[in-house]
């Protein structure tokens, strides 16, 4: 025999009376990916963000991809919780640091590949990237409202967002915004510590 459905109202009547109980329904935070951008334009914030990365990836079930010229998953790397053994790991594991960016084919390898099994239905998707596309941008736009489709939010962090005078003109980060569900700096330590309160957030959101 089953016991009562979790948030189900039950009965103790131990004391001889029936007194109504309520079991407030247990929730779970939404899964969240990580899709970091390692091409050379993103070099001077790599670090940072890869830091970043692997707060949420120690401690709760997080996925973590690079993207550049091809996908790598580092979950496996980011798992190890001294975060600089972690990012030796994840540096022997990603052989296209400091290249080139294919945002859109990176995007659709994902989402071939990883999106429809379940990792990114459903999840809190944060993108890490200053937008810049060397290909067709009309094949990241495609792939972004795949993207936006399948996530319960799309997160967008570019660390030039803060620059004097930041307008998302370059081609790539122009096709994604539509597809975003919030845009915002990953320059500092104050913005990173935004973006981590926009993911907490979007990721207990039912």
């Amino acid at each position: 025999m089953t016991g009562p459905a979790a948030g189900a109202n039950t009965t103790d009547a131990t004391d001889g009376s029936a007194r109504l109980r309520h079991r407030a329904p247990v929730t779970k935070p939404r899964r969240v990916v990580l899709l970091l951008d390692v091409s050379g334009s993103m070099d001077p914030y790599a670090d940072a963000l890869l830091r970043f990365a692997h707060g949420p990836a120690a401690r709760t079930p997080t996925e973590v991809f690079t993207i550049g010229t091809r996908l790598t998953r580092v979950t496996r790397e980011m798992a190890h919780r001294d975060p600089d053994t972690a990012l030796a790991a994840v540096a022997a594991a990603v052989p296209d640091r400091s290249g080139g960016t294919r945002l859109g084919e990176m995007l659709r390898a994902f989402l071939d590949g990883w999106g429809q099994r379940s990792c990114a239905r459903g999840a809190v998707v944060v993108v890490l990237s200053d937008g810049w596309e060397r290909a067709d941008p009309a094949l990241l736009a495609a792939q972004m409202g795949r993207l936006h489709r399948l996530a319960h939010r799309v997160v967008w962090a570019n660390p030039r967002k803060a620059q004097p005078g930041y307008a998302p003109l370059a081609a790539g980060m122009a096709a994604a915004l539509p597809h975003v569900d919030a845009f915002v700096e990953g320059h500092s330590l104050a913005a990173l510590e935004q973006l981590a309160a926009v993911v907490r957030g979007v990721a207990s959101d039912a």
